[in-house]
């Protein structure tokens, strides 16, 4: 029997090499920009060469954020988003593809929590956490995926879940938080499958609790606080440009041969619970 003498072991490219994480020139829309890790998204995104519209409902501060970006010779600009409304969510891309020429990289940190316990959990909290949390990942993803596809330059969509997308958490009122990061992997899982026709990646970020202000209050009571890093192997808590590193290896050519996947970015609790 014949065997093929050309061999099938790609010869390494130093010049791919060299770009694997380069990110330079990539257009991103950032909802949710400015909140903690939203920021050290686009402060780092910014820096490494990206050019970064950061959207969310104050306007004023995605402008500043933007500014301090420029300031630091990073190309940034600040438009407006209400991600419950998907009227804003498509006059939010359109401006953003306005002020860039197109959206190569989504990063959609939008989300919030509204705790109540199972008995006490309203329809009104309950559908205002479904419409930040998920409704709206739905349509930036659409409204995204639309230029993207027009383009026909393929694309990337990273959505920033949690945890508690895959744990529960006892004695705390999570229901629709859970409920809605969960949701949220099916649709990044969903979406990749769909979008990887036109060379369009969905892929998540999901981190446990990292330092920011709004963790402060929770981190001040010592026996949550021992009750976080007691069940956190690495016995810490993560910081913000750790769970940026991988946003920007799916955004490169680092992560172009995943898709559909949620990247745990928590010290190895899910690894163990």
């Amino acid at each position: 029997m014949n065997r093929p003498t050309v061999s099938l072991t790609p010869e390494i490219d130093l010049g791919q090499v060299d770009r694997l994480f380069d990110i330079r020139g990539l257009r991103v829309l950032l909802p949710g920009g400015y909140g903690a890790i939203g920021e050290a998204i686009a402060i780092a995104m910014g820096r490494l060469g990206a050019e970064v519209a950061i959207a969310g409902p104050s306007l004023t501060k995605a402008k500043a954020l933007a500014g301090r970006i420029s300031d630091q010779g990073g190309e940034a600009h600040g438009v407006t988003l209400d991600a419950r409304e998907v009227s804003s969510i498509e006059q939010c891309t359109s401006d953003a593809i306005a002020l860039m020429g197109g959206v190569d990289v989504l990063v959609n940190c939008v989300g919030i929590q509204r705790e109540q316990p199972l008995m006490e959990v309203s329809e009104e909290t309950f559908d205002d956490v479904y419409r930040t949390n998920l409704k709206s990942a739905m349509f930036l993803a659409q409204s995204v995926a639309r230029d993207q596809i027009k383009r026909g330059e393929g694309g990337r969509q990273v959505h920033l879940l949690s945890v508690r997308s895959q744990l529960a958490l006892r004695g705390r009122g999570y229901s629709a938080y859970c409920a809605t990061k969960g949701g949220l992997v099916m649709l990044v899982k969903q979406h990749a499958m769909e979008l990887a026709p036109h060379g369009i990646t969905v892929n998540g970020v999901a981190p446990t609790f990292i330092q920011s202000d709004r963790i402060r209050p929770h981190l001040d009571k010592p026996a949550f606080r021992d009750f976080i890093l007691e069940r956190n192997p690495l016995g810490r808590i993560g910081d913000p440009l750790e769970v940026v590193g991988q946003i920007i290896a799916f955004a490169s050519a680092a992560g172009s041969y995943m898709t559909g996947q949620v990247v745990y970015v928590d010290g190895g609790v899910t690894a163990s619970q």
